[in-house]
C-alpha cells in the first residue's frame, strides 16, 4: 500500500563509480524518479543511465529497485538501510548523445557542470580527497588482519549493536557487493543473515540465516566453544 505519511527515512546512500558514502533524510513518499534526480547531484551518477538497489545494513543486496513510480515506503525502506547507486557512465564519461534524445546541448552541459561543481564545491565522490585517503588506508589495515585469517578456523564475531557471535570461517577475500577484504562466516546459531550467498553470488554454502559477511577487523580467531541462542540472550 502507498505510504500517504509524511514520514521520513534515514538512508546511506553509496555508489560504484566512487568511494563516495553519506547519510541523507527522504520522505518515504518520494518516488524512485524524484529521488534519482536528489542521487544525481549527491553522487555524480546520471540518472537516466542510473540503477538503484536496496541493501540491508550489512551490505547484503535485497532487491533492485527498478520501479521508477514507486516510493521508498512502497519499497519497505527502513531507518539505516543502504542504496546502492549503480551507473555505468558519470556526467564526465557521458557521451552527450546518450541523452541527445532528452536535452539539447546548452542544456545537457549546463547540467554536468552544475552537477560538477555541487560536488567539488561540498568535497563529494572522487573530489574527497581527504576521505579517499582514509578508506584507502583503512582498507590496507583489514587486506592485512585478512593475511591472518584462515578458512576453517573457529571464530567470534563482534560488531557494534550486535552480541557476540560465534562460528567458522568459510570464505576469505574479495567480494562483488563492496570493495575490500571481506570473511563469510557460518554460524553456530540462526544469527546470520544468509545461506553464503550475496546478490545472486554463492560464496560459500550453509543453512539459511546461517551465513554471514563482517570486515577483518571484526573477527578474532580462536578455539571458541560453541553459544547456544539461550546464551546469546544473556549476554
Amino acid at each position: 500500500m502507498a505510504n500517504t505519511t509524511s514520514e521520513y527515512v534515514n538512508i546511506h546512500v553509496t555508489s560504484n563509480q566512487n568511494t563516495f558514502s553519506t547519510e541523507r533524510r527522504f520522505p518515504s513518499d518520494i518516488s524512485m524518479q524524484s529521488l534519482k534526480g536528489k542521487l544525481e547531484l549527491l553522487t555524480g551518477v546520471n540518472m537516466n543511465t542510473m540503477k538503484l538497489e536496496l541493501r540491508n545494513k550489512d551490505e547484503e543486496r535485497i532487491n533492485a529497485m527498478t520501479d521508477d513510480s514507486m516510493t521508498l515506503g512502497q519499497y519497505g525502506v527502513e531507518n539505516g538501510m543502504i542504496i546502492y547507486v549503480i551507473g555505468t557512465e558519470s556526467f564526465e564519461e557521458t557521451d552527450e548523445s546518450d541523452v541527445s534524445f532528452q536535452l539539447s546541448e546548452e542544456e545537457y552541459a549546463k547540467r554536468e557542470e552544475s552537477a560538477r561543481l555541487f560536488l567539488m564545491k561540498n568535497k563529494l565522490g572522487k573530489y574527497d580527497e581527504e576521505k579517499l585517503l582514509k578508506k584507502k588506508e583503512e582498507e590496507t589495515k583489514e587486506s592485512a588482519l585478512a593475511a591472518f585469517i584462515s578458512v576453517g578456523s573457529r571464530c567470534e564475531i563482534t560488531t557494534a549493536g550486535a552480541p557476540p557471535r560465534r562460528g567458522v570461517i568459510r570464505f576469505v577475500g574479495k567480494v562483488h557487493f563492496q570493495s575490500g577484504d571481506w570473511v563469510g562466516v557460518q554460524y553456530d546459531e540462526p544469527v546470520g543473515k544468509n545461506d553464503g550467498q550475496v546478490g545472486g553470488k554463492q560464496y560459500f554454502e550453509c543453512s539459511p540465516k546461517y551465513g554471514g559477511f563482517v570486515k577483518p577487523s571484526n573477527v578474532k580467531i580462536g578455539d571458541f566453544p560453541e553459544i547456544g541462542l539461550d546464551d546469546l540472550d544473556e549476554i
